[in-house]
C-alpha cells in the first residue's frame, strides 16, 4: 500500500488498433488507409498513464482478458509506472479492443469491442475499496458496466475522495444518483450534447448544457470545446479556459490527457482552476502525437508548455 496520497482510476482497458486513412469513410464505403499500428488504450488506461507520466502516483482498476492482448496491455501499464495490482485477468473472456480509424486532420471514429470491460463487477469494486484509503482523487468512466460505475462512485465518496466522471462513452440510461456522487464531470461537445439533449457547439451551448447538468445534481462541470478551449461551471462561478495553439495530428485520447493532468494537478494540491489550466495543457499536447497513450506528454513537455502559458498570461495581464 502507498503511503502518499494517490489517484485511482476505475474502468476500461483496450488494446487500440488504428488504421490511417486521408478521410474517414462514410457509411458502406471502404477507404484504404496509409498505416496500421496498435497501442495500449482504454479511457481510464489512458488517463491513469497520463497521471504516471506526470509522477503522480496512480492505481488502475479493471479488467482484461487471459490471452496475449491482456498481457502486453499490464506490461505497457507497469512500464508507464501504473500501479496494476488492483487489475484482474480473466480467464473466460477476451481483453477489449478499439478499432479506430483516423484521418489527416486527426479527426477519428472508434468502435470497441468491450471484452473483459464488459465483465468489470464485484471483484475489481472489491479492489478498487482496497485502494480508497490513500486516495484523494477518483476517476470513473462509463467504459464498463453504469451499475458499476454507480457502485464504485458510492465507494469512492464514502471515503471522501474527490470524484471526477468522465462520462463517454455515453450510456442511454445514466442513474440520477451518479450525478450527484460526481464532484466534477468532463464531457466532450458530442458527449455533453447527449446527455442534455441539444447541439453542444461552442461556449454559448456549452453554459447552458453546464447549467443543465448542475440541475442534475453536478457540483462542478466543464465542457471541453477542442480548439474553442473549455467552459468551466459551478454554482459560484464560470468561465472560459483558453485553448491552445498547437497543430492537431490525432485527437485519440486528447480527453484523457486532459482528465489526466486536471487530477494530477489536483492531487498535487492545486486549486480547480489551476488545474483546469494542467488539463488543457494535457490535452493539447496530446493532440500534437499519434496514439493513445503514445501520445500522452511526458513531464518535461508538459511543464515547458505550461511555463510558457503561465508566461502569456502574465504578460498579458501587464
Amino acid at each position: 500500500m502507498r503511503n502518499e496520497m494517490t489517484v485511482v482510476v476505475f474502468g476500461s482497458i483496450n488494446l487500440d488498433l488504428v488504421v490511417e486513412v486521408p478521410r474517414l469513410p462514410v457509411k458502406g464505403e471502404t477507404t484504404i488507409g496509409n498505416r496500421f499500428f496498435s497501442a495500449a488504450g482504454g479511457k481510464a488506461a489512458n488517463q491513469a498513464v497520463a497521471i504516471a507520466k506526470l509522477d503522480v502516483p496512480v492505481s488502475l482498476v479493471g479488467q482484461v482478458g487471459d490471452d496475449n492482448f491482456g498481457k502486453t496491455l499490464i506490461e505497457s501499464l507497469q512500464i508507464e509506472g501504473v500501479d496494476t495490482s488492483g487489475i484482474t485477468v480473466n480467464p473466460n473472456t477476451y481483453s477489449g479492443i478499439a478499432s479506430i480509424v483516423v484521418d489527416e486532420t486527426g479527426a477519428n471514429t472508434i468502435a470497441c469491442a468491450a471484452g473483459a470491460n464488459n465483465l468489470v463487477r464485484e471483484k475489481e469494486l472489491e479492489q478498487f475499496e482496497k485502494l480508497l484509503p490513500q486516495a484523494k482523487i477518483v476517476l470513473l468512466e462509463l467504459g464498463v458496466p453504469i451499475a458499476t460505475v454507480l457502485n464504485a462512485a458510492r465507494l469512492a465518496k464514502a471515503h471522501n475522495c474527490f470524484v471526477i466522471l468522465d462520462p463517454a462513452p455515453v450510456v442511454a440510461h445514466i442513474p440520477e444518483e451518479l450525478y450527484s456522487l460526481v464532484d466534477l464531470i468532463t464531457p466532450n461537445e458530442i458527449e455533453a450534447s447527449q446527455l442534455v439533449g441539444f447541439t453542444v457547439d461552442g461556449v454559448t451551448t456549452a453554459r447552458q448544457a453546464t447549467s443543465f447538468l448542475h440541475q442534475m445534481g453536478v457540483k462542478n462541470a466543464i465542457v471541453t470545446l477542442g480548439e474553442k478551449g473549455a467552459w468551466y461551471s459551478n454554482e459560484a462561478e464560470d468561465f472560459w479556459v483558453k485553448p491552445i495553439s498547437v497543430s492537431a495530428v490525432d485527437t485519440v485520447a486528447a480527453g484523457d490527457a486532459f482528465n489526466g493532468a486536471l487530477a494530477a494537478a489536483l492531487v498535487s494540491g492545486k486549486s480547480l482552476r489551476e488545474a483546469l489550466q494542467w488539463g488543457a495543457v494535457g490535452g493539447a499536447l496530446a493532440v500534437t502525437k499519434q496514439g493513445a497513450q503514445t501520445s500522452l506528454p511526458t513531464k518535461e513537455n508538459f511543464q515547458s508548455l505550461l511555463n510558457l502559458q503561465l508566461l502569456l498570461e502574465q504578460r498579458s495581464k501587464k
